[in-house]
């Protein structure tokens, strides 16, 4: 080989380990960002998971449960929603609580009425079979005199000029004022802002004292219904209780009288 050929190879070798040498610090920077986006995830997910247990077993706390509540993964509500609900129904003993979705809240609830030794839930469910499997796990949990789940099945209303699917409220007794309303349906693939109807139909029938709980707050649909009754009743206040999935807390600013 003469010495034209040496020095091109020669440069060939030193331009392919330069190759080599960016391409290995691009990737370790890659590996770098990698592992520390990976580190803050998990880090996130401990102390989600952390607020998650704290929130459990305070929750076993309020309620001196006995037997053990229904799974709260997945589309139940969260150990830190169903905590927020168990201790203010303790404290304020609320006397008439309306669910909109029925499941362990309605279990959690109830067992608060018990503790209190006054009040009553009345649970709507759109869902017959699903309304069912929570009537008997309240039956289990000896809770049936204080909790009454109904077959509201959703039904059309025309409601600020638009047309909503929500559950027929017809279904709960006409003569009772609310003290706690918790708004955890009908699911979002009944329609957009599902939940909005709660505002317009129960916040009429809402105490002067009484309150509002709208789990998974932290979704873009129940944000857009919480701007429509921030909008619609602006003599509430709004808050954010910072939960897993959201939770709106409304109260009125100046209770009427």
């Amino acid at each position: 080989m003469n010495h034209i050929g040496i020095v091109l190879l020669y440069l060939v070798c030193i331009l392919g380990g330069i190759f080599i040498y960016v391409r290995l610090h691009k990737m370790h920077g890659q590996i770098k960002r990698l592992k520390k986006s990976l580190s803050a995830e998990v880090a996130s997910q401990n102390r989600g998971l952390y607020e998650q247990l704290e929130c459990l077993i305070g929750l076993y706390r309020e309620l001196d449960m006995h037997n053990s509540l229904p799974l709260m993964r997945g589309w139940a509500g969260s150990p830190d929603f169903l905590w927020h609900l168990a201790r203010h129904a303790r404290r304020c003993s609320p006397r008439v609580v309306v669910e909109c979705g029925s499941g362990v809240s309605t279990v959690v609830l109830a067992r608060c009425m018990q503790l209190n030794g006054e009040g009553h839930v009345y649970s709507m469910d759109h869902d017959p079979v699903f309304a069912e499997k929570t009537r008997r796990e309240i039956i289990a949990q000896g809770l049936e005199g204080w909790a009454t789940v109904l077959d509201a099945p959703l039904q059309a209303y025309d409601l600020s000029g638009d047309s909503w699917l929500w559950y027929a409220s017809g279904v709960l007794p006409q003569d009772i004022g609310i003290d706690m309303l918790v708004v955890d349906g009908p699911p979002d693939t009944t329609g957009d802002l599902a939940r909005y109807p709660a505002g317009p139909i129960l916040l009429p029938r809402l105490n002067r004292d009484g309150t509002v709980f709208m789990d998974d707050y932290a979704r873009s649909g129940e944000s857009a219904v919480a701007r429509r009754w921030r909008q619609e009743w602006p003599d509430f206040q709004f808050t954010d209780l910072k939960a897993e999935k959201g939770l709106l807390h409304m109260a009125r600013t100046v209770p009427e009288g």
